[in-house]
């Protein structure tokens, strides 16, 4: 069989149907648009996302009889004084801890060359001299390199201020018109739509489900796991607790390799402050239990409709679409991974001359009914 044929057979099995084509075309503009223009498009997709999130809760106060306008009000109000505590109180805060970090460099770095030189003299074969000379320089130019970094970031950062504020006016205006005329704007976008758009519609009930599930479980995930790392490490006077909450919290955005990725900073600052003792046993074994509680408590009780992909199957999404969109392409890589894979279950393919044939065998009684 040649190639021409083995491909001409393959697009009569998957692209005979007329949706089938107009759908692929359509998700081929819609990644292109997003890959070419994903940075102007920015303000809208931030407040497509955030209008998502509070459409959940605008449907649960419709629900229980709140007029939609006054849901719509409530749920605006919300996100409104959420965004406000994240600028005037998180984000100093995070700041603040930042800069007191790396004004603790130096300390740190003179304790981790006592640490190795203890080593040495304890245990020459580990590590020599000059092996512990080299780690402590090349800590040292990592360091400065940091500080050279956030000194240009934050230079290079002033004229993107008038963009950020010009995002902070745009991204509320557009949830607030998105929840209050969410009707029109869909129904402008189903009038764009071809009429026959059976498997659209089936994957869109199969997908917003899941997707709904998936954004607005994890944002709360994030939420709670954030607030009991920050009391358990306030409780056991861990230093820097809500900067390490912060980056807990977030790490659930990446399974299984951001609790591995944040041990690290817990470790080595819990390391710093309290050395080889009972309570860098407790601080370990608390972010020990509060991962596990998340992975196996916390997690089935807030997605209800499990997302089922294999494990290898995230890992590739959360590289593809994290490379391809940073912070937002982590945060959405396994509703995209979900949503490809329902569209592969769900896609119209012709059947295969040896399918038929198996068909044909297996149910013999609609041949005979057919002839």
């Amino acid at each position: 069989m040649s190639f021409k044929e083995v491909f001409l057979g393959w697009i009569h099995r998957y692209f005979s149907d007329e949706e089938a084509v107009i759908f692929a075309l359509l998700l081929t503009a819609f990644f292109v648009a997003l890959l070419f223009f994903g940075a102007m498009l920015a303000p809208f997709l931030t407040a497509v996302v955030f209008a998502y999130l509070l459409q959940g809760l605008v449907t649960q106060m419709e629900r229980h009889k709140v007029p939609r306008l006054l849901s719509v009000a409530l749920a605006f109000s919300f996100f409104i004084g959420l965004l406000l505590a994240l600028i005037f109180w998180l984000f100093p805060l995070i700041w603040n801890q930042l800069v007191s970090l790396t004004r603790e460099f130096p300390s740190m770095l003179r304790m981790a060359q006592v640490w190795l030189n203890e080593l040495h003299e304890t245990h020459p074969q580990l590590i020599s001299q000059q092996q512990a000379d080299n780690l402590i320089n090349d800590a040292i130019s990592e360091i400065r390199q940091v500080g050279h970094f956030l000194v240009t970031v934050s230079l290079s950062s002033i004229p993107s201020l008038i963009a950020w504020l010009v995002y902070l006016i745009l991204v509320p205006i557009l949830v607030l018109f998105m929840l209050k005329d969410k009707e029109k704007l869909t129904g402008f976008i189903t009038s764009m739509m071809p009429r026959k758009r059976a498997l659209m519609t089936r994957i869109w009930h199969e997908m917003d489900v899941q997707i709904a599930n998936y954004i607005r479980g994890k944002a709360l995930e994030i939420m709670i796991v954030a607030a009991v790392t920050w009391a358990t490490f306030a409780w056991l006077g861990l230093n820097y607790a809500e900067l390490l909450a912060i980056l807990v919290g977030f790490s659930v955005l990446v399974p299984y390799i951001g609790a591995a990725v944040v041990t690290i900073p817990v470790a080595l600052i819990a390391l710093f402050q309290f050395g080889i003792s009972s309570e860098l046993a407790w601080v370990l074994g608390a972010y020990a239990v509060i991962q596990a509680l998340d992975g196996n408590v916390l997690v089935p009780l807030l997605f209800s409709e499990a997302v089922n992909l294999h494990p290898v199957s995230i890992i590739l999404a959360v590289l593809f679409f994290g490379g391809l969109w940073g912070f937002w392409g982590i945060f959405f890589a396994i509703p995209l991974a979900t949503l490809l894979k329902a569209i592969l279950n769900a896609w119209p393919r012709a059947l295969h001359p040896d399918d038929e044939f198996e068909q044909l065998k297996a149910n013999p009684s609609e041949t005979q009914a057919s002839e």
